[in-house]
């Protein structure tokens, strides 16, 4: 079916700014619409990735609408923040828009990755009349508990970090051949650039700014059907069995072992997911009776022991279903915490988790999927030997877990401020230990993300880790191990001073989602992944990936990683971008206040005599009671680059409770 393009097309919001469009458009109209509304820049960032999708859908019906947010790629106005009321209002809007057109009949879909996973979800909430279903994919329900600020109420080390891609992202310009005021805008946008960083930093708790977006508030107020998707490597596991569980509207799960992308250009066993979008907008959007509701309400790939590396690799399992969610077949096992390892019954005695800042130096990158490669985690022996490990007994039979693990302890500190951070591991009978889940506590918040408040040494307390999502089954020969520490470095920022906490065993269980092992109902498994178009552009500089660690003099632990996404001339309009970003982890292993991060993003623009470059660095440290922030930006003009602005930023910000 042929498929009409159009390159930019102007969506005029009520309050006179125009939002920047790329449409897809099929050969039979007026026809189902599907949105993707995201601040990636559909000329030149998301370009490669929509190539691979929107055709598609278009050929199989729909109109395809990708837009760039306010102040973002070639849409005006200016950017404020993530799943602001503004993106939300405008996102209203362009349902609005798109309804009316001519080329439209009036039923519009969602879909979106990570950010367009979220304001899917966002939108469906507000219930905005033209919107009939969601495809989320990884994303969030809780914007708190299960994004890249926040876990548990530790603070990530992802929120600087992604902070400062945003950083970066914001200050790229729109395009010359669509904006004539480019420039104008451009300086603006430098002017402007939010400081998304530390804004976040500032609200340390579960306050009414991340319940906003947040919409596990009110479950029945989303009541457009949801297909939830994600993969195992990937930080956004929570959110598919969430909504799969408390949505009143028919909402499915799904989790593959991908990373941090659609499933179909994977690098972990890449599948069939334009079937699964097609089938379930076909459904709701077009009314055909295939099924869709009829699906297993939650499919997993139940992964394997598989001798894990931080490079891409793929992965052994099996794919399975369950009909309904929370599912009859998965049971909790309570598994007391002993001297010994795992009892049958409560024990009596100590464990004291005082544990080296550096523990998690095998944990890979928070969120794989954004990176090259040399992102995964890595075998976990040599951050186990510096944690506290409590050990089951070898397996006899094979043991399946599906669910979300829950630790329960009783505790005590000799610091106001202290961290635990679970993971439980798949132990071969070589010794290579694989992460199957894991969760960092801030203890503070043993009682509520809301309202924490500082320890009181030698005060005996309670509290609970409720563990990730996970699919996992371990053979015979294998141990399950519960590993503890006080730290996971790079992926938690550590707590101000190394804590001892002493665990009362007494008080301390784990609860494992056991699932039955019993003849399989038919798993509706995603195929094999179809064939679909590329971006047939123009490499000038092949992407490049690299990962070192090292040790100062001082003893500092240091990991430096660059990545190089290549060089490329966009077929479509001759536009040349390049990109590139280092990282710089530290802190040292005695001193958790030693925590640094340190990042350059490099862009570059060109088209015939237009030239544009901007390089951004953004640094944060710490001391216990403070973190110190900075940022800088130089942005250039023309093959002389001429200097267009260099401007610094600094913010200090109390840690308090973090």
């Amino acid at each position: 079916m042929p498929v009409e393009i159009v390159e930019n097309l102007w969506i005029h919001l009520p309050d006179g700014r125009q939002l920047a469009a790329r449409v897809w458009l099929p050969e039979t109209r007026p026809a189902p619409a599907i949105l993707e509304y995201l601040p990636y820049r559909k000329r030149d960032g998301t370009a490669p990735r929509d190539e691979t999708t929107h055709p598609v859908f278009a050929e199989a019906g729909y109109a395809c609408v990708r837009v760039d947010i306010t102040g973002t790629g070639d849409s005006q106005g200016q950017f404020d923040d993530e799943y602001s009321e503004q993106e939300l209002r405008d996102g209203e809007a362009v349902l609005d828009w798109i309804a009316s057109q001519d080329w439209s009949d009036g039923n519009i879909g969602m879909i979106g990755i990570s950010w367009g996973g979220f304001n899917g979800l966002q939108m469906a909430w507000r219930r905005p009349p033209a919107l009939k279903a969601v495809v989320s994919v990884a994303s969030t329900v809780d914007r708190y508990a299960d994004d890249i600020h926040f876990m548990g109420g530790c603070l990530l080390s992802d929120n600087v970090n992604w902070g400062s891609q945003m950083f970066a992202y914001l200050t790229r310009p729109a395009d010359p051949e669509l904006r004539s005021d480019w420039r104008e805008d451009w300086l603006a946008r430098l002017e402007n650039v939010p400081f998304s960083t530390a804004d976040w930093l500032r609200h340390p708790t579960r306050d009414a700014f991340w319940k906003h977006g947040s919409v596990s508030e009110d479950w029945s107020a989303i009541q457009a059907p949801v297909l939830a998707i994600t993969g195992w490597a990937d930080a956004y596991v929570n959110a598919p069995p969430a909504l799969a569980a408390n949505l009143t509207v028919p909402a499915k799960a799904m989790i593959g072992p991908w990373e941090h992308r659609y499933a179909h250009i994977s690098k972990l066993d890449a599948r069939d997911f334009h079937s699964e979008v097609i089938g379930w907008f076909d459904r709701w959007l077009k009314g055909q009776k295939n099924g869709a509701e009829d699906l297993p309400a939650y499919r997993a790939y139940m992964q394997e022991h598989f001798n894990p590396t931080p490079q891409n690799g793929s992965r052994k399992g099996r794919w399975i279903a369950e009909a309904e969610w929370p599912s009859p077949r998965v049971q909790d096992q309570t598994w007391h915490l002993s001297p010994a390892g795992f009892a049958g019954a409560p024990t009596e005695g100590e464990v004291i988790v005082a544990t080296a800042a550096n523990v998690g130096a095998r944990g890979g990158y928070f969120c794989p999927g954004m990176r090259i490669d040399n992102e995964l985690p890595d075998d976990q022996a040599a951050d186990d030997a510096l944690s506290v490990c409590f050990d089951s007994a070898v397996m006899r039979t094979p043991l399946e877990l599906l669910g979300r693990a829950r630790l329960k302890i009783r505790f005590s500190v000799d610091k106001p401020v202290a961290q635990l951070v679970a993971r439980l591991c798949d132990l071969s009978p070589g010794g290579v230990s694989q992460r199957i889940t894991y969760r960092a506590l801030n203890l503070c918040h043993y009682r509520s993300h809301e309202t924490p408040e500082a320890l009181r040494p030698g005060q005996v307390y309670e509290a609970e880790v409720v563990l990730n999502e996970c699919a996992h089954r371990l053979r015979a020969g294998h141990t399950l191990r519960l590993a503890l520490s006080g730290s996971y470095w790079p992926i938690i920022w550590p707590a101000p001073q190394a804590a001892q906490v002493t665990l009362h065993l007494a008080g301390c269980a784990l609860q494992l989602p056991v699932r039955a092992i019993q003849e399989e109902i038919a798993p509706a498994a995603p195929g094999p992944a179809l064939d679909f178009p590329l971006l047939d552009a123009e490499q000038l500089r092949a992407p490049a990936s690299q990962s070192n660690r090292a040790i100062d003099r001082d003893g500092t632990e240091v990991l430096e990683t660059f990545d190089d996404y290549g060089k490329t001339r966009d077929p479509y309009h001759d536009m040349i971008v390049g990109s590139n970003v280092r990282m710089r982890y530290a802190v040292h292993p005695d001193d958790p206040a030693t925590a640094r991060f340190d990042t350059t993003w490099s862009f570059t623009f060109e088209r015939d005599d237009w030239q544009v470059s901007i390089e951004t660095e953004c640094t944060m440290r710490c001391d216990t009671e403070n973190f110190y922030l900075y940022r800088k930006l130089c942005a250039t003009e023309g093959s002389a680059q001429t200097k267009v602005l260099t401007k610094e930023w600094s913010e200090t910000i109390r840690r308090g409770l973090l």
